[in-house]
């Protein structure tokens, strides 16, 4: 059967989700930035929107450059645990989707707004049925987030990859087995997901522009120039050849939620109970992959718009409601007889996932 492979890429994540918390951002052009804190904009740009983008800003660029760029632009710094909550539910989205694996081998999630779906099994390798269920996949996205993404569909991950940008922001792209060289070869080789700089340089210097070049070139040449591995490679990755496997990564995942209080409020008969319906949420995500933890977070922005947060690890594996909502309660508690400015938002999120090996459950930390 043919391999179907997805690749999700969330459009303009950090800023997209800023906008959405903030209407009155649209239309602006709008920079989060990493800041280092030795002065107002010291630090580099994490991501921008689209508008930004038509001034010149790029990811990676010092926010001082940005600004010159741009003075009128949306300055705003990292949010980091809040966009990974945000994160963590479309995950648990694209992993509802993915073809039924026995060991972690039809998702992979790539960075923070990024993943790898095989959906193989439930398409049966028909590409029509790849792209509804790409529709139903931003559907879904779109109705409980409110954010839009971009996603490829091919035979490989090295395909699907290159397709999610062919139609940024806000596309689907499908390359069938049959529009591999109609899609690939006219590209630049700078194009070719895999290759850097340093490597682009060295092949336009052997007269290698395009993908199709590439394709057609020496491959005896290309491994003695690069190396038997690399060189083999490259002139399979031109051909659109791609045979490696979606593997999950054990240990750097996350799985929290968050949400909006009724009021700002310091009153824990308030707190406790949204804090106790998103442990239970968090749980039943757990559950269903049957994950434990050993991380928790607690994270609460305030009505200044302010975002605190404060992790505790524990001394073993769990799995139990009763212990990550006592982790998370001392954690916010803690937080309130320090702090009393009323509260906006709070949220629970675990680190630390490993799969469950009959560990212990106990509130002891």
């Amino acid at each position: 059967m043919q391999r179907v492979i997805l690749h999700i890429d969330m459009d303009y994540f950090f800023a997209a989700i800023e906008e959405r918390e903030n209407p009155e951002l649209r239309g602006k052009a709008v920079v989060v930035c990493m800041l280092s804190g030795r002065s107002e904009l010291s630090g580099s740009v994490s991501t921008c929107n689209y508008i930004a983008r038509k001034f010149g800003i790029r990811s990676g660029m010092p926010c001082s450059r940005a600004k010159k760029l741009n003075p009128e632009a949306v300055f705003l710094p990292v949010r980091k645990p809040f966009y990974t909550s945000v994160s963590d539910r479309i995950m648990g989205i694209l992993r509802s989707y993915a073809d039924p694996g026995e060991n972690g081998d039809s998702f992979e999630q790539i960075s923070v707004d990024e993943a790898f779906l095989e959906i193989t099994d439930r398409t049966g390798g028909d590409f029509n049925l790849a792209f509804e269920l790409g529709m139903q996949i931003k559907g879904e996205i779109n109705e409980k987030e409110k954010l839009t993404c971009s996603i490829g569909i091919g035979p490989n991950k090295l395909i699907a990859k290159m397709a999610s940008s062919a139609k940024k922001p806000d596309g689907v792209t499908v390359v069938s087995p049959q529009e591999l060289e109609n899609f690939l070869w006219p590209l630049n080789v700078s194009k070719l997901w895999g290759i850097g700089d340093v490597t682009a340089r060295k092949l336009q210097e052997m007269g290698v522009v395009t993908i199709k070049d590439l394709a057609e070139h020496d491959v005896i040449e290309l491994i003695s120039t690069f190396g038997r591995s690399r060189g083999t490679w490259l002139k399979h990755a031109a051909a659109g050849i791609d045979d490696t496997l979606l593997k999950e990564r054990d240990g750097s995942e996350q799985i929290g939620r968050i949400a909006t209080l009724p009021e700002d409020t310091l009153d824990k008969e308030l707190i406790f109970p949204l804090l106790d319906k998103l442990a239970g949420d968090v749980i039943e995500k757990l559950d269903s992959r049957k994950l434990s933890f050993r991380v928790v977070t607690v994270t609460v922005i305030n009505s200044n718009f302010k975002m605190y947060t404060k992790s505790r690890t524990l001394n073993h594996q769990v799995s139990s409601k009763e212990t990550l909502l006592g982790v998370a309660r001392e954690i916010l508690s803690d937080f309130l007889s320090e702090n009393r400015t009323r509260l906006r938002r709070v949220g629970i999120r675990v680190g630390g996932l490993q799969k469950r090996k009959g560990q212990k459950s106990l509130f002891d930390y």
